[in-house]
């Protein structure tokens, strides 16, 4: 074998051009084979090609451009927000009223009655099997013809019924305005039932004495209030009624079409109080017939129908829905 052959056998094939140029140009000497490994050895070590595989695939980059390789360039998947936690969970909720067949004119004759297992009652369900939950924060508005349970629902999650069947947990504290002004004795002036309207709602006396000229001042009863409140008129126990439960903020807020009672100027004066304490978080469940208010209130609503639980969703889509049910009633 002769000397240029061995020096043939000494640089790579996959060596760059500039090498092999000067390995056919140095002389034939036994001092030409280190320098020429010599040579080689680093510019190897720098670069470390490997045969048949480009240098882009390699590293991801070309050399120079200072271009991130493609897996740097990935960014991080944004971390998705938590749900807000459950306020209200009801499941399987079932509410049963005994409807007695035969009157009953007097209370001798209910336990003459008793004794001989001669009464009879005829089973009537408000609401069956019942489920769904409220995040907080959620406004959720319920819609349904009359007679579908929906006062008999908020009522259950308001502790004022007891379920028949079923859970119903309620996490924060809860502020009904079911009926305006239904715990109020018409014999006591108007501030004596804040007083008492109050510590029904669970106020302590101090909290209403602090808040006593506020709640009187946003009732704009003025010098009635001194008045008995058989003498009121709807609208004025109504103002009274919602004056005393709006007072504080709550955490979770029941309306049963309150919305729709009073004057023209109440009823603006309220919605803008409720609009209100609704930027604040509060959960909102409301009932109202009017599709309309819902859209405007409520992010999510639900319809009943006989006592059961027949949509949820978003407010748009479910009032879509209520109104078809209502066009098609009317048909019928």
């Amino acid at each position: 074998m002769t000397e240029e052959n061995k020096l043939e056998n000494i640089i790579p094939e996959s060596a760059p051009a500039e090498v092999t140029a000067e390995s056919n140009t140095a002389p034939e000497t036994a001092d030409t084979e280190a320098t020429v490994e010599s040579q080689t050895a680093p510019v190897t070590a720098d670069v470390q090609p490997t045969v048949g595989v480009p240098e882009a695939e390699e590293t991801g980059a070309t050399e120079g451009t200072g271009e991130k390789p493609a897996t740097e360039e990935k960014k991080k998947p944004k971390k998705k927000k938590k749900p807000a936690k459950k306020v209200i969970e009801i499941e399987g909720l079932g509410v049963r009223f005994n409807m007695a067949e035969q009157k009953v004119d007097s209370l001798k004759e209910y336990f003459i009655r008793l004794v001989h297992r001669n009464l009879k009652y005829k089973e009537f369900w408000a609401l069956k099997d019942v489920t769904f939950s409220i995040r907080k924060g959620d406004r959720v508005g319920i819609l349904g013809l009359n007679g579908a349970g929906k006062s008999t629902l908020l009522k259950v999650i308001a502790g004022v019924l007891k379920a028949t069947e079923g859970t119903v947990t309620v996490k924060e504290s809860v502020v009904p305005l079911l009926e305006l002004g239904a715990g109020f004795d018409k014999d006591y002036t108007g501030a004596e039932n804040i007083y008492l309207y109050g510590s029904m709602l669970g106020y302590k006396r101090d909290f209403i004495r602090e808040k006593f000229d506020e709640i009187v001042k946003f009732s704009e009863l003025g010098d009635f209030i001194n008045v008995p409140v058989k003498n009121y008129s709807s609208g004025m126990r109504a103002r009274l009624g919602f004056s005393i439960a709006t007072i504080v903020d709550p955490q979770i807020l029941i309306l049963d079409e309150v919305l729709s009672v009073g004057d023209a100027k109440f009823k603006k004066k309220s919605a803008n109080k409720l609009k209100k304490m609704m930027k604040s978080g509060v959960t909102v469940l409301l009932v109202s017939h009017q599709s309309d208010q819902v859209r405007s209130i409520c992010n999510k609503a639900i319809i009943l129908e006989h006592g059961r639980l027949i949509a949820s969703g978003k407010a748009e889509e479910i009032c879509d829905q209520y109104e078809e049910m209502i066009n098609k009633d009317k048909q019928n």
